[in-house]
This record gives C-alpha cells, structure tokens and sequence, in this order.
C-alpha cells in the first residue's frame, strides 16, 4: 500500500551531485535543516570529462575536503601542456590562491565523496527519489516539494526553500517556472573515452583546424581523452556504432597527431560517449521560495570546459545568500538577488567565450580566445580563494 509521509524542512535540494551535494553540505555547516533529493542511487557516473579548473580545487580545498579527493586517488595534476600551429609549451602549475595543482577526478568518486560530505554534515541524503512537482502557498511561493520513492510512498516536504540542482534536463526550471535570459545552440559536438597508458602527466590541450583535443589525466593511470569539432566533422564518429573507439583515435590522429599517437599506444578502458548540440543558456537563479544552481540554472558547451567549478561557486553563493534569507526573513530579496548579479557577473565573460569557441574560428583566433579565458579562470580563483571558509572547516582548523 502507498503511503504519504510529510516533513517541515528550511530547504530541500533536488539532485545530490555537485551543485547540490555542495549546497547541501554548506547550509548544513551553517545549522539548517537540509533535505537532499536524487533519484539515482549514488555513486553513479554521468556524462562528463570532470576536468577541474584551479577555482574548483581552490574551493575543495577551503571546504577540507582536498585531501580526501587525493586520497581517493586523483592525481594531483601540476603541468599543462597547449599545443597549436606544431607547437608545444608545457608550464607548472604555480601555487595561487593556495593551490599549486589541477584535478580531473571520475565523477562517481567526487560525487560520491560529495554526497558522503553533505550527510556528514549533518543533511538529511535521500537516494532513490524522484521528484514531482512543487508546493505552492495562496500567494504563489514556492513552499515545498513532492516526491515518490523507489517503492512507491509519497513524499511531501515542506520547506522555506526548494533549490534544483537536477542538470541540464531540469525538471525544478519547469516547475518554478524560471525564465531563459540568455541561449544559443552551438553547432559543435565533444566525445571521449578513457585510454590507460604510462606518462599521462598534464593536462594537455591540442588545437587544429576545425579541432581541440586533450588529456586530463584522472584515477587508476588513466586519462580522459576528449576531442571537440563543429558537429558536421563529427559525421563519420557520431555513426561509427561499435567502431567508435577506432573512429576517435584515427581522428585524433588526424587533428592532433601527437596525441592521437599516445592514445593509439595505450589501452581504450570504456566506450566512447558525448554530446552533440548542447544547449547554452543563462536562466533566472531565483524567485519566491526557489532557487537553481548548477546547470539547472546555467549550462553551456564542453569546449570551455568548466562545468564543475561554476557548480562549486554558485552552491556557495547561493548557501550564503539563503543562510542570510533563513536568520532574516527580511534580507531575503537583498541576499537573493545579490546571489544573481554574482552568478550573472562571474558567468558572463565565460559565456560568451564559450560562444565565440564554438564558432571554431582560425587557429590565431581561437588561441587568443583560450589565452582570455584562462586569463578570466585565474581571476575566479582569486575571487574564490578570498571568501570565508564554511564553519566546519574553521572549527576543525581551530
């Protein structure tokens, strides 16, 4: 028999993988009652080349939870290696904003370690559940969620908050109804796979005509190989079937030589996955009673690369502002709405590189584009590095 069960909650986040994980683990910290949502029984993998910029190391490493991603086995990554127009520069990460080193860890093991932090910290971690539809109260907010559990009951959760952090597809976005302020849709689709093979050191990237390729090495010796192209290029991998593997490398080899080289000597460990068409676009963060992080809110194409470290700082600046919305009723269109102008303010240049890149101009054109944009992920760090740690990290510092 069906059975309804109902619980009060300040918030309840839907989906428990970076965004949410994260943003459930920081109110945590802060003494709210969080309940976290995911229909997926965690660890999982999920489509990702899970490269993680300085700013999202940076991050983990305020919130304490560095050590444990290196314990988990992830390399420390202290090298990166641009290659263009038969050229080749490998520098050392220099330490900047506390960090000396770049992550790519597999994304069932930083989610996994994500979700295990959120419960740690004292939120409330719900697998297996899938949410249906939103709360509302007499005067339109957003008040709390419903849900059904893998063996059928009901779920209804109130809260002061309900925060979606369930991806791209994003059901929340429908649900609260948030508008689309900015998008397009690049032609260009991004593939990879996993190749195991001695020497996989630094992050590389590999620039073409019509082409960027590149290396981010991750657990067990292996590397995420990836390649993205204008959509049209892709025809002969995208309908290669069981030969994808193949497809890829040969590409790869035509595009990238070197790196195709070393791949083609190392061992493919998993299929070829990707994407083609994603879309881009830039939605409304908040409104009465709710709010978006992660890709639910923004999303754009792999060709920037940097999925995960928006995740991490958007879930900090969104804890922070309804922290301050949950002690002051009376600050919450002010913390809200200063959540917006600085996801907006940090998204922006991104965005709009990420637009230009896609367009894949010539190979001048497109090194200068990648030159600003690491350019712009610096100043992130330095931005992320000066916030103020969560109190969990401060206690244990103490």
């Amino acid at each position: 028999m069906t059975e309804t069960h109902r619980s009060d909650h300040d918030v309840v986040v839907v989906g428990a993988r970076c965004a949410g994980a994260a943003t459930a683990m920081l109110l945590a910290r802060m003494g709210h009652d969080v309940v976290v949502v995911d229909k997926a029984h965690l660890p999982t993998d999920t489509l990702s080349t899970h490269g993680i910029a300085r700013g999202g190391v940076v991050q983990l490493a305020r919130w304490g939870l560095l050590d444990e991603v290196l314990a988990a086995g992830a390399p420390a990554v202290k090298k990166v290696t641009f290659q263009a127009n038969g050229e080749s520069m490998t520098r050392r990460i220099k330490e900047r904003g506390g960090v000396d080193h770049l992550l790519a860890p597999r994304r069932y093991i930083l989610d996994g370690l994500l979700s295990t932090a959120a419960a740690r910290s004292g939120a409330d971690l719900r697998t297996g559940v899938t949410a249906t539809g939103v709360l509302r109260s007499k005067a339109g907010r957003v008040s709390g969620l419903t849900a059904r559990t893998a063996d059928g009951d009901e779920l209804v959760l109130s809260a002061r908050f309900v925060v979606g952090a369930d991806g791209r597809h994003s059901r929340m976005a429908g649900h609260f109804g948030a508008a689309t302020e900015d998008a397009f849709t690049p032609r260009s689709a991004s593939f990879y796979t996993y190749v195991e093979a001695p020497g996989w050191d630094a992050f590389e990237f590999h620039v073409g005509p019509d082409a960027f390729a590149g290396v981010f090495p991750t657990n067990d010796g292996q590397a995420c190989v990836w390649l993205c192209r204008p959509t049209a290029a892709m025809s002969v991998l995208r309908t290669a079937g069981t030969g994808r593997a193949e497809a890829l490398l040969t590409m790869l080899e035509e595009v990238a030589p070197d790196l195709g080289r070393r791949a083609r000597a190392g061992r493919v460990t998993a299929p070829v996955r990707g994407a083609i068409d994603l879309p881009n676009y830039l939605r409304s963060p908040y409104g009465p009673g709710w709010a978006l992080v992660g890709d639910a809110g923004y999303h754009r194409d792999p060709i920037t690369g940097h999925g995960i470290t928006d995740a991490f700082r958007d879930a900090e600046l969104l804890a922070t502002a309804l922290d301050q919305s949950l002690c002051d009723r009376e600050a919450e269109a002010d913390g809200l709405a200063a959540y917006g102008r600085t996801r907006d303010t940090a998204v922006r240049e991104i965005f709009d590189l990420t637009r230009a890149l896609t367009e894949y101009p010539e190979t001048g054109r497109f090194v200068a584009l990648q030159i600003q944009l690491s350019e712009a992920l610096e100043r992130e760090a330095d931005f992320l590095a000066a916030l103020p740690k969560s109190p969990e990290v401060i206690e244990s510092a103490a």
